[in-house]
């Protein structure tokens, strides 16, 4: 049968690969930074910075400068715009990936090349296609659809031959026939720009059909499955695709909403595995079901640096190779790719739990986390202690967001804290000032550093909770013109703005 060969090309193609890729980490990545220099010695980025066959690692990474989005934008903006051999040998790229980012609302735009779509994105979703299928046999994936639920796609404000979207949309629209096949919704419902009308029409499309895998953003995917389970007049997925087995997500920490996909579907019967893409590319996948951590993709046209957390702000950055990473300590990442991102710093950190093999867990941003007071409170820490309150309360949380309350002026008071807007997937529990502790106590345990500035409310005052209605952040992110696709609200920032404008949203 057709989903027999399928799982038997995707297998042979990709499970050996990453067999080498956890055993020969460090050749694997020597073989990537040696394609992209020789492809890029020609361009006018490679010839500015003395590119040429046998450059050592070393010596580019003191040619070439680390760069933000901001700082790479003037040499970006002649690629979006058309001009060739600037970054990346050829033509410029017809794809342009669109992010808001999660720090602020103006878009960002990434050229996305044919080699970075086929030697990463498509790359990377074979493998993934080829653990899910070897992990998870007595599902027969293949034999059903995949519901995948992505962004959309316009023309590009730098040229009208050119397309952008999200990354997810272009990956979607550029997939090749067979994996068409594989996927619903057909791709004039997957690719709506308006996102209410589109979960309206994918739900009532994919209600009768054979969904056996989903893939998308948790919290977009638990608005859809709801929108399905209504449609059904169902309170179980199962009443309705009786051979679901695995949900492919990403984008967002996947604690927080566990229990609520538990609650649309109970048992064990739905699997779970996380991927680690972005508009920059496509970085980590889980490979071992049960465990947190993601096996760095070290074969995928792009090549890694790990910047320490100390340097995040410092004038003159410097990266370290993969062979000196250790584990514990975050890191910023720093990518060279076939996109044609020079030394680009994504903004994500993450942290080593295994060398061998090279296994990472995201702890956040570099632009977003809790540091008002030297508390250093990451992501990671704000999504486990959250998680661990609401379990301990009987709530599910939906989403949220914190801020810090700075010192009051005119010595009103002499000690900060941390303020949250939490939205809960249910009614608020019975004890919201447990809540706050449990939340307070469980970040002390994860963060040595918060847990020092909360001692005897010396430094930080307890946390502020406040629980907003359902549908808040919803109308945030529409109110904003964010609705949709990877799109999400900031879940840490060290200014006041979002928090204040997500406490003064009325959602409807």
């Amino acid at each position: 049968m057709l989903d027999q060969l399928i799982t038997r090309a995707v297998q042979l193609g990709s499970l050996p690969r990453l067999a080498r890729v956890r055993h020969e980490p460090l050749a694997a990545q020597a073989a990537v930074l040696r394609y992209l220099l020789g492809r890029a010695r020609g361009t006018a980025w490679g010839q500015r910075y003395g590119y040429a066959a046998g450059l050592s690692a070393q010596a580019f990474g003191q040619r070439v400068p680390v760069s933000t989005y901001e700082q790479l934008y003037p040499e970006l903006e002649k690629v979006l715009r058309g001009q060739p051999d600037v970054l990346w040998p050829g033509p410029a790229p017809q794809w342009q990936a669109r992010s808001s980012g999660t720090t602020n609302a103006r878009s960002k735009y990434l050229p996305l090349t044919r080699e970075a779509l086929h030697d990463n994105h498509y790359r990377a979703g074979r493998d993934m296609l080829a653990l899910s299928t070897h992990l998870y046999p007595a599902h027969r994936l293949l034999q059903g659809k995949t519901l995948s639920l992505g962004g959309s796609l316009s023309p590009s404000p730098f040229q009208a031959a050119a397309l952008t979207g999200d990354v997810s949309a272009l990956v979607m629209n550029s997939l090749p026939n067979w994996a068409q096949t594989l996927r619903t919704p057909p791709l004039p419902l997957a690719l709506l720009d308006e996102w209410e009308e589109k979960i309206e029409r994918i739900a009532r499309h994919v209600l009768r059909q054979d969904v056996r895998v989903l893939a998308g953003v948790p919290t977009w995917m638990l608005v859809l499955l709801r929108r399905v389970l209504a449609l059904a007049g169902a309170d179980d997925l199962r009443a309705v695709w009786p051979r679901l087995g695995l949900f492919l997500h990403g984008a967002v920490a996947f604690g927080p909403y566990k229990s609520l996909f538990q609650e649309l579907m109970p048992g064990e019967q739905l699997r779970y595995l996380e991927i680690y893409n972005a508009s920059e590319g496509y970085f980590a996948l889980q490979d071992e079901p049960g465990s947190a951590d993601l096996l760095l993709l070290l074969d995928h046209g792009i090549y890694y640096e790990f910047l320490p957390a100390g340097q995040f702000d410092q004038p003159d950055p410097r990266p370290v190779p993969l062979e000196d990473v250790t584990i514990g300590p975050s890191y910023a990442l720093v990518i060279s790719s076939s996109a044609g991102l020079w030394r680009y710093l994504v903004g994500d950190t993450v942290r080593f739990t295994s060398l061998r093999p090279y296994r990472v867990r995201i702890t956040g941003r570099t632009r977003q986390f809790l540091n008002a007071f030297g508390e250093e409170v990451v992501v990671e820490n704000a999504e486990a202690a959250i998680a661990a309150a609401a379990a301990a309360t009987g709530c599910a949380v939906r989403d949220f967001t914190a801020a810090p309350v700075y010192f009051a002026a005119g010595g009103g008071t002499s000690r900060g804290g941390h303020e949250w807007a939490v939205e809960l997937s249910g009614p608020p529990p019975t004890d919201v000032a447990l809540f706050s502790q449990l939340l307070d106590k469980e970040l002390r345990n994860l963060n040595s550093d918060y847990d020092a500035k909360r001692h005897r409310d010396l430094a930080l005052a307890p946390p502020r909770v406040h629980f907003v209605p359902a549908g808040t952040f919803e109308a945030w992110l529409r109110h904003r013109g964010r609705l949709g696709g990877q799109r999400k609200v900031p879940r840490l920032a060290n200014s006041r703005q979002v928090l204040e404008e997500v406490l003064a949203t009325r959602p409807g």
